[in-house]
């Protein structure tokens, strides 16, 4: 899966790639002996900013966009990366959600919007209540940030919440209170922000890719049909 992500990252021509290990992190490092990657190691597993924070080191000095996408989400297209970027660069935003749309939200955290539209709050499933759980926008877990913006507003986060664990998500309410601008924009296709949990997902996204496959050759045989190939 991972080797998914990092192939969609890099074809952005990233500055460079961190990958942020800790569970089973001997496995992950040999599988991806010579990509080019930068290991950061997250000693112990306290949560999503807490994994983002491990990755610091690499980029100390670094002042431009930092993405941040989730290992278990191979069907992202670099495409809809580039779409995120531009939509944050449009905002002039320091942090940018990429979010989506479901029939089932099932247990991905909810986008809280004001009234005029903009981004207000993520809300991690176990902390919502049945209001906030009725949302259809979820979270993808992909985010641009600012640099300069995201470092110290991690600092900021704190452990109060159900699971006692550092939310990335509570990096949007800590720079709305700095009046930084935060932007939102929903992928185009659900199934990109996919995060593979179970066999049940796995299969899911195999689904997922070969349709997607599929669709990019129809193009192709029809043309070589015309051509008498």
């Amino acid at each position: 899966m991972v080797d998914y992500v990092i192939e969609t990252v890099r074809k952005l021509q990233p500055a460079k790639i961190a990958v942020v290990v800790g569970n089973r992190m001997e496995q992950v490092i040999s599988h991806l002996k010579g990509e080019r990657v930068i290991f950061c190691v997250q000693e112990r597993q306290r949560g999503t900013a807490d994994a983002v924070l491990s990755a610091h080191g690499p980029f100390m000095g670094f002042g431009g966009q930092i993405i941040v996408i989730c290992g278990d989400t191979p069907l992202l297209r670099t495409e809809t990366i580039e779409a995120l970027l531009k939509h944050h660069i449009d905002k002039t935003a320091s942090a940018t959600v990429l979010t989506a749309v479901l029939d089932d939200p099932a247990q991905y955290g909810r986008i809280i919007r004001d009234t005029s539209g903009n981004l207000e709050r993520i809300v991690e499933f176990a902390d919502a209540d049945e209001e906030i759980r009725a949302i259809a926008e979820v979270n993808s877990g992909t985010y641009i940030f600012e640099a300069n913006d995201l470092w110290p507003a991690l600092e900021k986060v704190d452990m109060d919440n159900m699971q006692g664990e550092f939310y990335l998500t509570d990096v949007i309410e800590v720079l709305k209170k700095e009046n930084k601008i935060v932007a939102a924009m929903a992928a185009e296709d659900n199934a990109e922000i996919l995060g593979i949990n179970s066999v049940e997902q796995l299969k899911q996204a195999e689904k997922a890719l070969a349709a997607r496959v599929a669709k990019n050759l129809k193009p192709l045989l029809e043309y070589q049909l015309q051509e008498g190939r």
